[in-house]
C-alpha cells in the first residue's frame, strides 16, 4: 500500500531578511561542471588581487567584467594592458577597454572576423598569474569548496583569504 502525504506548506510567520547586497540567487547555479559559484578576480601583474566578485555557475565571465574593470580602473593608476582568454573576447568589452584608454590584450576566437594588429603573445603568456592567484586562494578550504550558503559570507571569506595572502 502506498502511503500519500500533503505537501509541506511554509510556517507561518515572518521570513528571514537576506542581508543587503545578497543576490536572489545566492550566487549558486548549474554549469557544466555542476552545481557551483564562479569567483572573479582581477589582479595586477605581480599577481596582487584588486578586484573580487562572484556570480552564479552558469553566467558567462563576461557579465562580471565591466563592474570588476570599474572597481579596478577606479584606483589612480590605470592598467595600461588587460589581458584575458577567449572567454572574454566580446567587441563591446574590447571597445569598453579603448575607450578608457586601456590596450586590451583578449585572444579572438575562430568564428570572429574582426581582427586588427599584432596580438601581444608576451603579454597573453602572462595570464598564468591570476591562475596562480585563484590557487593560492583556493588553499583556504573554505573558499574551495564554499560551504558559507549566502554569497556575501563567501565573498567575506575571500576577502579574508586575500589579506591573509598579502599579509603571509
Amino acid at each position: 500500500m502506498a502511503a500519500w502525504s500533503a505537501p509541506i506548506s511554509q510556517p507561518p510567520g515572518p521570513r528571514k531578511k537576506a542581508p543587503a547586497g545578497e543576490p536572489a540567487d545566492h550566487a549558486l547555479g548549474r554549469s557544466q561542471g555542476g552545481f557551483g559559484t564562479k569567483l572573479h578576480l582581477i589582479c595586477d601583474g605581480a599577481g596582487t588581487p584588486i578586484a573580487v566578485a562572484v556570480g552564479p555557475g552558469q553566467q558567462h565571465e563576461t557579465q562580471q567584467a565591466i563592474p570588476l574593470l570599474e572597481e579596478a580602473t577606479a584606483w589612480p593608476e590605470q592598467p595600461a594592458k588587460v589581458a584575458g582568454d577567449k572567454g572574454y573576447s566580446a567587441g563591446w568589452l574590447r571597445e569598453w577597454l579603448s575607450e578608457r584608454g586601456i590596450k586590451p590584450v583578449i585572444a579572438h576566437q575562430k568564428n570572429e572576423k574582426a581582427r586588427r594588429g599584432r596580438f601581444e603573445r608576451k603579454t597573453y603568456r602572462r595570464r598564468n598569474v591570476i591562475e596562480r592567484c585563484v590557487n593560492s586562494l583556493k588553499w583556504f578550504r573554505r573558499v574551495a569548496t564554499r560551504y558559507e550558503k549566502l554569497a556575501t559570507h563567501y565573498l567575506a571569506m575571500v576577502t579574508l583569504a586575500i589579506i591573509f595572502r598579502l599579509l603571509g
